[in-house]
């Protein structure tokens, strides 16, 4: 469907173009319009143009291996998308559906070099999305990986974490027993008479005040930073529950998925065994 010249105003992308060139290129550009959850190319499909939004919103999205629906973008008035298969000659990287009743402008090559050759400058808009598309796929990736918790949780350690952390793990350990066998061993000795050493000895007497005082204070503060680790942990373990709830479902997903293919080459056999049959039959008939 042929665009009217008036189409192509408002629109950034031929907002350069002078009246003569907008109706020059009008005259070939197409008017596409699409109805509300009307696919306009799926992913796979061969493409040869690209498209501008001039009224509308356009769903841009792929399916994992998995069959989850991952949305790369939305297109609203303005915008254009399909330039990849279109300067490539390659393949649609992903499908596009109207989400409302929307109209686009279709450009083909020969289209785009006409724009070109009026507009050079639309070729760094063109690149400009390109680079905000990667992006966004990037951040896609970035979010949907399965994630590592450990790697996840330490990124989001302060400096009392990690002390407590360190806390926890020495006061579990044998050295942590070690020291303290050898200090209370060195402080009862020298306060119960067995070695006399002039300013050093007798400075605690049995019962111990203050071994004991110090003792309850390490002990206080000690279980304070164990139980900051532990709670660390639990964020921990949230996290992990949370990871392993997505990879169940993405395998959830993998398997129904694995079964539509098994379904699929079922029905196709069937369909070229039915279809041999046939064969066999007719020439039995002429023979």
């Amino acid at each position: 469907m042929a665009v009217d010249p008036s189409a192509l105003e408002g629109i950034e992308f031929f907002d350069m173009l002078g009246e003569e060139d907008r109706r020059a290129l009008s005259e070939v550009v197409d008017l596409v319009q699409l109805e509300e959850n009307q696919t306009l190319f799926r992913a796979g499909e061969p493409g040869e143009s690209l498209f501008l939004v001039r009224s509308g919103e356009i769903e841009l999205f792929i399916k994992d291996t998995a069959g989850q629906k991952i949305t790369l973008d939305n297109a609203h008035a303005g915008d254009f998308f399909g330039e990849i298969a279109l300067l490539d000659a390659g393949a649609r990287s992903a499908t596009a559906t109207a989400l409302v009743p929307s109209e686009l402008i279709e450009l083909d090559r020969d289209d785009l070099m006409l724009l070109f050759q009026k507009r050079p400058e639309s070729a760094l808009s063109m690149l400009a999305a390109m680079g905000r598309m990667t992006r966004k796929a990037d951040e896609l990736l970035q979010k949907r990986v399965s994630r590592n918790v450990n790697e996840e949780v330490e990124e989001k350690l302060t400096t009392v974490q990690r002390i407590a952390d360190w806390l926890a793990w020495f006061s579990g350990s044998m050295p942590f027993l070690f020291l303290h066998t050898i200090w209370f061993a060195v402080w009862i000795v020298l306060n119960v008479g067995v070695v006399n050493i002039p300013r050093v000895s007798g400075f605690d007497p049995f019962p111990f005040g203050l071994l004991t005082m110090i003792v309850s204070l390490e002990a206080i503060f000690l279980s304070t930073f164990v139980l900051i680790s532990q709670n660390r942990q639990v964020e921990k373990d949230k996290v992990r529950g949370d990871i392993e709830y997505d990879v169940n479902i993405k395998a959830e997903l993998e398997v129904a998925h694995l079964h539509e293919k098994a379904d699929h080459i079922h029905e196709e056999m069937l369909r070229r065994f039915s279809h041999l049959e046939k064969l066999l039959a007719q020439r039995a008939e002429k023979a």
